[in-house]
């Protein structure tokens, strides 16, 4: 199996034509979606709708979403989020009024069919919802238009066209911002809906394929037919070369769901320039990112003209260089020695150099190292990361 998965990355490679024409018809997505309320579920300063979602098995199906604005002058147009939720997840109101309180408009949609309530993988169905799951793993006897990621994507574009219609949303100043599944979906998204103006995938990623040690036993219980099925039609990978934004990967170094080396593949593949965060052993959830800092720096920056997080400009064998519209404050070199499974790899953390002057980083690379990175801080406390190097030592 795990040789099977490894020739179906190698014909994912080969080039978007593997994949066929993209399933979707986007020009209708591009479409404001009718809405009705979704009376019983508004808050105090989010109000719930349901949007019109793409057929499932031939009927109708909804789709629940909160939308919230941020305090603005009449006539101002403000900049928006996509929010989309992982696994397990619905939306959140809460993290719409994140958003909101930054100054932007935001829509958190379900891509399930369910509603907001109950508890972890456990959310309440709408009757009218389209179909449940992450990853549509088990439905690979069923039309790719009833399947979870057909609908999934839709409902994120979908989404996205609802938001761009509000008349004090800035249509020209919009991301995308999602966590874990909804990273990978943030990922797939990137490479259909160009509107976006930014994308930040929060530890999701592409090539599920490539000998995960989460997705091998599913992979394996669909069989080759169905697994090649999902992995030259609905893997990110598919659709990320297609990508132009910005792009801002945050992730953990031992992050049970997402392997650096998948990451790293996945964030190489849009042409638009990449700003890495990548923290020693990152609890894998929503609070984490939701206290990421940089997410919403990064946002700042591309949608208000913001100040900037540090850039990366080049990197070598033990040295890294950067700019910065900070002071850059702490250089630090993160490594294992360890092999295998990438979340059950020891990380250790030694000072790097810093050289202001150069705008250089620097550092020994101890003997027997695997695997390292540099973060770089800068005096607000933001944080980037170089791309990990995979080195055998003599």
């Amino acid at each position: 199996m795990k040789l099977f998965l490894y020739g179906l990355t190698a014909l994912m490679l080969a080039g978007p034509a593997m994949a066929g024409d993209m399933p979707w018809d986007v020009a209708k997505l591009m479409q404001a979606p009718r809405t009705e309320p979704a009376d019983g579920f508004a808050t105090n300063n989010v109000r719930a709708v349901f949007f019109e979602g793409l057929p499932w098995y031939g009927r109708p199906t909804r789709v629940f979403a909160y939308i919230g604005m941020p305090e603005h002058k009449s006539g101002e147009k403000v900049p928006a989020m996509v929010l989309v939720h992982g696994g397990g997840g619905t939306a959140f109101a809460e993290w719409v009024e994140l958003w909101n309180q930054r100054g932007y408009a935001a829509i958190a949609m379900d891509t399930c069919g369910s509603l907001p309530g109950g508890q972890h993988s456990k959310r309440p169905r709408d009757a009218k919802g389209g179909p449940p799951g992450w990853g549509g793993f088990e439905q690979g006897d069923e039309k790719p238009h009833d399947q979870w990621m057909y609908h999934a994507v839709a409902d994120v574009i979908l989404a996205h066209s609802l938001l761009r219609a509000q008349p004090d949303v800035d249509a020209e100043r919009i991301g995308i911002n999602g966590i874990s599944w909804g990273g990978i979906l943030t990922c797939a998204v990137s490479g259909v809906d160009d509107r976006f103006r930014l994308a930040i995938p929060a530890y999701g990623c592409g090539f599920l394929g490539d000998d995960n040690p989460v997705y091998r036993e599913k992979f394996k219980m669909m069989g080759p037919e169905k697994t090649e099925f999902w992995l030259t039609h609905w893997d990110p990978s598919l659709y990320l070369p297609q990508a132009k934004m910005p792009f801002l990967w945050v992730d953990g170094s031992n992050d049970k769901f997402f392997p650096m080396n998948a990451l790293q593949k996945s964030y190489r593949l849009p042409s638009g320039p990449r700003t890495l965060c990548t923290r020693l052993r990152m609890v894998h959830g929503n609070k984490p990112v939701w206290a990421t800092e940089e997410v919403y720096v990064f946002a700042d920056h591309i949608l208000k003209g913001g100040p900037a997080l540090a850039r990366i400009t080049a990197q070598g064998r033990n040295w890294a260089t950067y700019e910065s519209p900070s002071e850059i404050v702490k250089a630090e070199l993160n490594y294992t020695k360890d092999s295998g499974t990438w979340r059950e790899r020891e990380w250790k953390t030694i000072p790097a150099a810093l050289n202001p002057v150069q705008h250089k980083v620097s550092a020994v690379i101890p003997a027997g190292t695997t695997v390292y990175y540099f973060n770089i801080t800068d005096e607000r406390g933001l944080t980037v990361s170089t791309e990990h190097i995979e080195t055998v030592q003599p």
